[in-house]
């Protein structure tokens, strides 16, 4: 029988190892922690990349959807503003005045790029249209443009297509600009009437107000101008808004769980880019972040997960128009390759079959449905006589029908061009009569506070004949085909 020495002596030997153990473990740990956090960045860094890449791959299998899309003719600028003249001269106005922005660009030239764009400043630099009536008794558009002395040769390069040289009237700093229009155009008119954009800053509107001319709004047949959209205005916004619903569907067919809202939105970006688009806007909000329309003042970081109702609103530009689309989907199911399976062991839930909450689910499929059938009430109605209103009124009569009205929160639509968001608007309020040749987005939604938001956007033409026509593609069929 050994002592009490010797058991102690037993003990301090077992100490003794197990602490060198102790310390071999530690300074394994502090080796492999950093090995591991690195590999588990780097893993996360390659699967946005293979998001991405997977992405851009697939959009380029086919990119048809650009084939038909021409920059808009220096002739159809010109026709632009000789229909113009014929509404202002029907309307008995002796000018339309604008100053840069999207109205300058649409009469003026919104296809090059090669000199950045004219904004507005404190100097005025205006469009003046006139309707000249010829000998024939055709009506023809004379443009002019006001302009500050030192900026004429500017004004000369911007390209801007004309039949004969530009008619540029200038004024020095010291002099009053309004004056030195009204003497270089009116002078034959004692209080000439003139119409102002609906963009004209409102010092210029009482500049001229104050200096000798009556100034008017907008009227409905100057409007229309622009409202009804030429062919190869058509085959533009068919381009850029098919290819943005293409990109979130090229999107949508490679995203895992684990990416973030921002990180969607990067690969989104990205893959616009490629086609040759340029960015405007893009939403992404996952679950409870999409409950309202347009997003919350944080958003961004939330997790991807196998369940999640994702919306995409986006808009992208193309030869100088407008895409403004919006997708609700689910994510694909995954298939976990090797690497994956070894990441999903430091991201919980990463590949566990999610603890879905049943009946949130077929709430969300319920209302999935719900607002595609609302979609397709307004689309219905997009026939020329019809008014604005009645777009919103179908679609919002499905879904208070359906106990959701109050969950509906914004109007269903509204005009699209060179503009995103340009008249008419669709809301209960608005009289205004469709024509054929007029382009809307078509876009109900759902939202539910604190739980998940719902919305379907489209774009359609009205025909003169027969239903709409959509320009964005094939539309959704069901959350896992958006």
């Amino acid at each position: 029988m050994k002592d009490s020495s010797e058991y102690s002596k037993d003990e301090g030997e077992l100490g003794k190892a197990c602490a060198h153990r102790i310390r071999i473990g530690n300074t394994l740990i502090a080796l492999l922690v950093p090995i591991l956090v690195a590999l588990l960045l780097w893993t996360q860094k390659s699967v946005i990349e293979r998001v991405q890449q997977c992405s851009v791959d697939t959009i380029h299998r086919d990119t048809s959807f650009l084939h038909d899309a021409q920059p808009i003719t220096s002739h159809e600028f010109i026709n632009r503003r000789n229909r113009l003249a014929k509404a202002l001269a029907a309307s008995g106005v002796d000018g339309f005045v604008l100053e840069p922005g999207y109205t300058f660009a649409y009469y003026g030239n919104i296809s090059q790029t090669s000199w950045e764009p004219w904004e507005p400043e404190e100097r005025p630099f205006l469009m003046i249209i006139e309707p000249r009536v010829e000998k024939d008794g055709q009506i023809h558009a004379r443009t002019s443009f006001l302009s500050p002395k030192f900026e004429e040769g500017r004004v000369r390069m911007l390209g801007i297509p004309s039949e004969e040289s530009l008619n540029i009237v200038t004024w020095e700093e010291h002099w009053n600009p309004y004056q030195t229009l009204k003497q270089g155009l009116f002078s034959h008119k004692k209080d000439p009437l003139i119409m102002v954009d609906e963009e004209m800053r409102d010092f210029i509107v009482r500049g001229l107000s104050s200096n000798g001319f009556n100034t008017v709004g907008l009227d409905s047949e100057a409007e229309a101008v622009r409202q009804k959209k030429s062919s190869a205005e058509i085959e533009i916004l068919r381009a850029v808004n098919t290819g943005t619903v293409e990109a979130v569907r090229a999107v949508r067919s490679c995203l895992v769980p684990g990416l973030t809202e921002d990180e969607v939105m990067t690969v989104l970006d990205n893959t616009l880019l490629s086609i040759g688009f340029s960015l405007f806007f893009d939403l992404v909000l996952f679950e409870e972040n999409a409950a309202l329309p347009h997003g919350g003042f944080v958003t961004g970081d939330k997790v991807l997960e196998q369940d999640t109702m994702v919306l995409i609103d986006v808009g992208a530009h193309y030869l100088g128009y407008s895409s403004d689309i919006c997708r609700s989907f689910f994510i694909p199911p995954l298939k976990a390759s090797r690497v994956e399976a070894f990441y999903a062991l430091f991201t919980p839930g990463w590949f566990s079959s999610p603890k879905r909450n049943s009946s949130l689910r077929e709430e969300k499929l319920k209302v999935w449905q719900l607002v595609l059938d609302a979609q397709s009430a307004a689309a219905e109605t997009f026939i020329p006589g019809n008014r604005a209103k009645d777009v919103d009124i179908a679609a919002r009569a499905i879904i208070t029908q359906s106990g959701y009205g109050a969950m509906f929160t914004h109007r269903v639509g509204h005009g699209i061009g060179i503009k995103a968001h340009e008249a008419p608007y669709l809301h209960q309020g608005n009289n205004q009569v469709l024509r054929a040749g007029m382009t809307f987005t078509n876009e109900p939604g759902v939202y539910l506070i604190g739980r998940f938001g719902i919305r379907h956007e489209d774009v359609f033409l009205v025909k003169q004949n027969g239903p709409p026509e959509v320009l964005s593609g094939r539309r959704a069929t069901g959350p896992y085909d958006p």
